[in-house]
Parts: C-alpha cells; structure tokens; sequence
C-alpha cells in the first residue's frame, strides 16, 4: 500500500538550496556518514547536487529493543537530489526491505495556492491528503520551544525580516509583490507491504510533517547565518561537515570495539535475558 500527503509549507523568504545542518549526531550508536556529495547530470529535476548519507540511529530507540535488533536495523539511508527548485529524498531502511519514504519539493515564489504543482493523476488526487503547515502558528510542544527560533519574536540583523505576526500569511496575500515569499510544497510518499499497518503509517506521515514545518521554522530563524552565502561557500560548509562527521565515527567506531573487547560475554546473555523475562514473571538466568 502507498499513502500519500501533500504539504504546503510557507516561508517568508527564499531560502534557495541553503541550510544549516547541526550536528545532532551525539549518543552511544548514532550519528550521521556522508557517504557522497557530488554534482550530476540527467537526473531528477534535471542537473544538481546528489548526496547520499546513512543516519545511525541508535540514540533514538529503546536499549531494550536495540538488544534484540540486528546492527542493520539501527541504520537508516539517504539518497537526495537537489535540483533546485525542484528536490527529491528518498529514505529507506536495509532491514525493513518493505518500506521506503520518497519526498518530493517544488520551491515556488507563493503563499501555496497552487492546488496541482505535481501534475497527479486523478487517482493520486483521490488518494492524497492536503495538509499546510504554518510556521508561526502550528503547535510547539513545551519542551521544544526555544525563544530564539520564535519567528513571533525573531528579527533578522541582516535582512530586517520579522518578527512575523499570528496572520502574516493573509498580510502578504493582501499586499502581493511587497514582501519575497517562497513555498515548499512537498509530496510525501510511504510505501509499505505490511498488513494491519494503515493507521500506524498514517499517524507516522503526520510527524513527519511536523519535523518538516519545525526545520523550515529554523530555517527562518538562523537566516542571519546562511544569507549572503555563495554556492562555493556551501559547497566548503558541506565539505567540512562531510570531514567532521567522518571523524566523529571513526572515534566512536574504536571506542565501541574496544568496550566490546573488555565486556564479558556472559554480560551481554544477562542483558538479553532480563529484558525478555520482564515482561511476564522476572526471572534471571545464568550461564
């Protein structure tokens, strides 16, 4: 089965193919490897930027459920094609084969009143969802929010853009041409062959649309730091960061193989062990 949703996220700016990657690569198992980064011709959106990266992702799921997954499982790959104004991201997973995400954007210089940019099919039409994503006033939940990436409160030192009122959408609307404005619409795309999956896909698609309205939301706010940067300069960023991330693993890499080394084996059998047995009566096993 495939769902498929459509959304629109507004920006008060162009933000061409410039952004600033943090380096949330910290934790026991996790972290980023760029694996290539180079130009190509002939492909999606015509000439562009192909990168291809693999996301450890250890960090983010239980210790419980990674002592039962094989090393594959805790991977996830990335294939992107920036051609802008035109991209596409494809994610997939070595051990779940039945699975994959294919987001496409198209930039457009609008407020996302376009109803058809992706030329679907009256099939793909029937079968998607449309949903816009404001960055001002869609929720935030406590323990994300951060005063600095507030686009209410946030105003650029370099271009003067912002703060941005609770209706800025329908301001620009009312005053077309005064103010640069861009929309990414975005067609997300998740194909999966496991029954009794729908709902949780479903439900799993909607995050997905609120990580991408929080990205575009910093996006705006770290503008001061990526306007004014030339594609050379993006190009070296990249290139550093690509550099940096490598090293960062190969470190983590050693340190994992040399705690394995000193870990006795019958650790890991009592790990295992416990965690199974917890869920009915505890018992604990020795070998």
């Amino acid at each position: 089965a495939v769902v498929v949703k459509h959304l629109n996220i507004v920006v008060g700016c162009n933000l061409n193919n410039t952004k600033k990657s943090r380096e949330e690569s910290c934790g026991e198992g996790s972290g980023v490897e760029i694996l290539e980064n180079k130009p190509y011709e002939d492909g999606p959106g015509g000439s562009g930027q192909y990168t291809h990266k693999v996301y450890h992702i250890g960090k983010h799921i239980p210790s419980w459920f990674c002592a039962i997954l094989p090393q594959a499982a805790l991977r996830v790959e990335e294939e992107s094609w920036n051609a802008y104004p035109y991209t596409r991201t494809r994610y997939t997973c070595p051990f779940v084969e039945k699975f994959s995400i294919d987001i496409e954007t198209y930039y457009k210089p609008d407020t996302g009143n376009q109803a058809d940019v992706f030329n679907l099919s009256s099939a793909e039409k029937r079968q998607r969802t449309v949903d816009p994503i404001d960055i001002v006033k869609d929720y935030i939940p406590p323990h994300e929010y951060l005063v600095e990436e507030d686009p209410k409160l946030y105003q650029s030192i370099k271009t003067r853009r912002g703060p941005l009122s609770e209706d800025w959408i329908e301001e620009i609307n009312h005053n077309p041409g005064q103010t640069v404005v861009m929309c990414a619409y975005k067609l997300c795309k998740v194909e999966f062959r496991y029954w009794g999956m729908q709902s949780k896909i479903e439900r799993f698609i909607h995050d997905v649309g609120k990580y991408l309205g929080s990205a575009h939301r910093q996006a705006w706010c770290w503008q001061d730091e990526w306007y004014g940067l030339t594609i050379e300069d993006i190009r070296q960023l990249e290139l550093e960061t690509q550099l940096a991330l490598a090293k960062k693993m190969r470190i983590r890499s050693r340190v994992r193989s040399t705690a394995s080394l000193r870990t006795p084996r019958w650790r890991y059998r009592f790990h295992s062990y416990s965690h199974f047995n917890s869920m009915g009566k505890k018992k604990i096993y020795f070998s």
